[in-house]
């Protein structure tokens, strides 16, 4: 009895160490998958933030095929498409991908609209924001909203929407830039120079806003540059646009002086006004 007792105890260990061990084996697996996740994740990161966009590309393709499905990797390459810049038609594949997963959110369908437009798709990407309830209020979705207003010149609701954008962003400058585009494009000068006067007090080293600017200005038959931070080359850059604008509207004399200040002012030799002012001369001349 004793024997068959201390067999017993024996047999109950060994079958208890067995039990430890595999679940110890259990854990270290988990343990390990987490890891891979978390590499996994943070590799995802660097490939859509520093990482090539092509080669972003290949990665979250060849991701995507050993695991279908994942709608994470499917964001990455929708992502990496558009970062890609000259591939708009596969960003747009790529997005309506992911909004066809399940687990689709709004902010996909936003960015799948976000791709339409790049790709010059305006009427879907407004279809595709129309499928996004209004209580989906984000800063990018208003955004995108008043670039399609502008695109059906719909006024009103275009200066609504770009007013809403930038109550939801802690940078606005690049939305009120686009703004004073779109008030440059209706020819309410004065009301893009004020917006574009904002844009560059939000960030003054906003070379676009500079230039646009200046157009708005010269549409007023404004021929002095703005009081704003510029180094000597865009100065230079700048009177040209205004010499330019000026000679459209046929202030042919002042753009002549403009595009003499600009050569002057230019710390290089600058060949676009220096070619520019010799063909004005040349049709004086002839």
């Amino acid at each position: 009895m004793r024997q068959y007792f201390v067999l017993t105890i024996a047999v109950s260990g060994a079958l208890a160490l067995s039990a430890c061990g595999k679940s110890g084996d259990a854990e270290v697996n988990r343990a390990m998958r987490d890891v891979n996740v978390v590499d996994e994740t943070n590799l995802n990161d660097v490939m859509l933030t520093v990482g090539d966009p092509n080669e972003a590309v290949t990665y979250f393709q060849r991701a995507s095929a050993n695991d279908p499905g994942r709608i994470d990797l499917q964001r990455g390459l929708a992502m990496s498409l558009v970062r890609a810049a000259s591939r708009p038609a596969e960003a747009v594949a790529a997005w309506q991908v992911v909004v066809a997963n399940p687990d689709a959110t709004n902010d996909d369908r936003v960015e799948l609209a976000d791709a339409q437009i790049r790709d010059n798709q305006w009427e879907p990407a407004a279809a595709t924001l129309n499928t996004i309830p209004p209580t989906h209020e984000t800063f990018k979705r208003y955004r995108l909203e008043a670039m399609i207003a502008d695109s059906q010149q719909n006024w009103p609701k275009a200066d609504s929407f770009y007013e809403t954008a930038i109550g939801l962003t802690t940078k606005p400058a690049p939305v009120l830039n686009n703004w004073g585009f779109s008030k440059l494009t209706r020819g309410d000068y004065v009301g893009a120079e004020r917006l574009f006067m904002q844009t560059l007090q939000q960030d003054p080293s906003m070379f676009t806003a500079k230039n646009n600017l200046v157009l708005a200005r010269g549409a007023q038959r404004k021929y002095d540059l703005p009081i704003i931070k510029m180094s000597q080359t865009e100065r230079a850059q700048l009177l040209y646009t205004l010499a330019l604008t000026a000679i459209k509207q046929n202030d042919v004399s002042i753009g002549k002086g403009l595009l003499q200040e600009a050569i002057d002012t230019h710390p290089q030799y600058f060949e676009a006004a220096v070619r520019s002012l010799q063909a004005l001369e040349n049709n004086v001349t002839n």
